[in-house]
């Protein structure tokens, strides 16, 4: 790192330390401690003053010579205020200097004159740094050049920035280090910063749609001794006090199904869970899921709730329901595309699997097309091979993959026309599975059934597939209504409306390898 200058050694940047310091030092032995001072009242923030101006041509000289400007007028023009922030520039610091301070909205420019502040104040705002956090009192106006300014009479030392900041011309620019510095990445990127502030707004607003139509929110556990409800490899962790193994939950469904047995009918949690697998541009071991049930609707219910609710999110965070992604133009507010998976392998890899009827005839067509499958895999697992290996990819537009093959399926309701396959459908969008939606499976012994194949895959190494959960067949065998289910990818929902080409880019503080590894 450096400050306003390249830092060429450790050398140096150790001497950069050491001055800051002794700055410090020195304040605390003149009584000038920051560090004590418990609060600071402002009265606005860089987007009070700063936004919603006027404007107004005027006539200036400039190192001798008129020019025409056009200056900017606040609002707030004339009148005092108090704002706070971090220095992120400095200029000037003979007789007069300009600093520009940066909070939460933005940044805004305070000029600083000795014969204002006075000498004794102005000589210790030179000895301040870039990084500092000040606070600075005085009249709002704009300057010769045109630029909205406080006039500052009084500058408060809030807190003593002891590191330098990246070299503003710059930046932070090492994608590393700024996902392990997250605290110096949000200063220094402002398009950082709006990211996740736009990510809580994302969150907000679907709350705000699910409060709306009538969804409770609840929170289930995350130490589970049986983490089921997906195919995913859990973490494991030992409880001291009752000396059982409980696994850190991979999903949300099987406690959210047993409320829906109690008879709340329509439930959601937002929360993490972990998945004990690798990390890539979609993927990080802990992530936020949503999932929500709801009694008496099926899977076509949940399509119609997602097509509401993604143009709803849209339209409240970003103003429209067309978001590009990575130059790619998508539109929410067209009808979604519907299509089952057998019409969609059929549609790209030329394969109908309408015409297999056996299993040894589809490992037949995945030797043909080179789609690689394992012994244990079956007529619907060697579908599903095919589905990622030729459609995903072409899944732009908003589109529902609809009637998943029973082998995949595991707590999902059957088609009663065609029991091979089930309602179930995953929402695909960018090429990316951005959802997953069933009518939920609710007839206990099938349900048995499923589990009981499971645990078969289960001993022959599948260290994704699922166990028994005794307590959930309970819940089950006490009656639950028929029901609609599904769950979100809330990271990716937030990398497509904010167009982060990965999923680090929309967690604070994603899964790092430790540095001395």
């Amino acid at each position: 790192m450096s400050e306003n200058i390249t830092t060429n050694s450790q050398e140096e940047l150790n001497e950069l330390l050491q001055i800051r310091r002794d700055k410090l030092s020195e304040l605390q032995e003149n009584g000038n401690d920051p560090f004590k001072i418990t609060k600071y009242n402002r009265s606005h923030t860089s987007k009070d003053i700063c936004e919603g101006y006027t404007e107004e041509e005027r006539t200036v000289t400039v190192r001798g010579e008129e020019t025409q400007v056009t200056a900017k007028i606040s609002k707030l023009d004339g009148q005092n205020v108090s704002v706070a922030g971090r220095i992120m520039s400095k200029r000037g610091m003979g007789k007069v200097g300009f600093i520009h301070i940066a909070d939460i909205d933005g940044q805004v420019q305070v000029f600083v004159k000795k014969d204002i502040l006075g000498e004794e104040d102005y000589n210790t705002f030179k000895k301040y740094d870039i990084g500092d956090i000040i606070g600075a009192e005085g009249e709002v106006f704009t300057t010769q050049t045109g630029e909205i300014s406080i006039r500052a009479s009084k500058i408060t030392l809030l807190s003593k920035s002891l590191q330098p900041l990246p070299e503003k011309f710059h930046g932070m620019t090492n994608t590393d280090l700024r996902y392990r510095q997250r605290y110096v990445d949000l200063i220094m990127n402002a398009d950082v910063k709006d990211t996740f502030i736009k990510r809580s707004k994302i969150v907000a607003a679907i709350r705000k749609y699910l409060d709306k139509e009538g969804f409770l929110e609840v929170e289930t556990p995350m130490l589970v001794s049986n983490a089921g409800g997906a195919a995913a490899r859990p973490f494991e962790t030992h409880f001291n006090a009752l000396d059982e193994d409980f696994k850190l939950r991979i999903s949300l469904e099987l406690y959210l199904k047993r409320l829906i047995v109690g008879g709340l009918e329509k439930v959601y949690e937002i929360g993490r869970v972990f998945r004990n697998e690798g990390l890539d541009t979609r993927h990080n071991p802990e992530f936020t899921l949503m999932e929500l049930y709801q009694a008496y609707t099926d899977y076509h219910g949940m399509m119609d709730l997602t097509e509401n609710l993604y143009r709803y999110v849209a339209n409240e965070v970003l103003g429209t329901t067309k978001i590009t992604y990575n130059g790619v133009e998508m539109d929410l507010g067209k009808p979604f595309e519907r299509i089952t998976m057998l019409d969609a392998v059929k549609k790209y890899s030329g394969v109908d699997f309408n015409e297999i009827k056996t299993v040894e005839e589809a490992r037949a067509a995945a030797d043909e097309h080179h789609v690689e499958y394992e012994d244990h895999h079956k007529k619907g697992d060697i579908l599903n091979l095919f589905f990622e290996e030729f459609v995903e990819h072409h899944l732009i537009q908003p589109t529902f993959v609809m009637d998943h093959p029973v082998e995949i399926s595991p707590l999902t309701k059957k088609k009663p026309d065609n029991p091979d396959y089930v309602e179930r459908f995953e929402f695909f969008m960018n090429g990316w599975e951005m959802a997953n939606a069933y009518s939920e499976l609710n007839d206990p012994i099938d349900q048995r059934e499923r589990f009981k194949a499971q645990e078969e895959l289960l001993a022959l190494g599948d260290e994704e597939a699922n166990t028994t959960d005794e307590d959930f067949m309970r819940a089950l065998e006490i009656g639950m209504p028929p029901t609609g289910g599904i769950g979100y990818g809330i990271d990716r929902m937030c990398m497509l409306l904010t167009d982060s080409a990965a999923i680090r880019d929309v967690l604070l503080f994603p899964t790092m390898k430790p540095l001395d590894k």
